[in-house]
């Protein structure tokens, strides 16, 4: 049976993540010291797919960068409403 999953990607959130992140103007340390639970490299890992990324600190990442969750999965961060 195939896998559902791909092993090398661990999230499929983490271009939104740096693609908002950017659009607030704020480095990955800048980030990291707001959200006050996560370490630059691992805001880092998010972004590049090398890291999962739990549901707590996508709220998180939510509440900070002032997007809807939702936002985290859309296919293009371009065209959000």
């Amino acid at each position: 049976m195939p896998r559902i999953i791909d092993g090398s990607n661990m999230n499929i959130t983490g271009r939104n993540i740096k693609y908002y992140r950017k659009k607030r103007n704020l480095s990955q340390q800048e980030l990291s010291i707001k959200l006050e639970t996560l370490c630059r490299g691992s805001i880092s890992r998010i972004e590049d797919g090398s890291r999962t990324v739990t549901d707590i600190e996508l709220q998180g990442l939510s509440q900070v960068l002032q997007i809807p969750i939702e936002n985290f999965f859309n296919a293009n961060p371009l065209s959000e409403a």
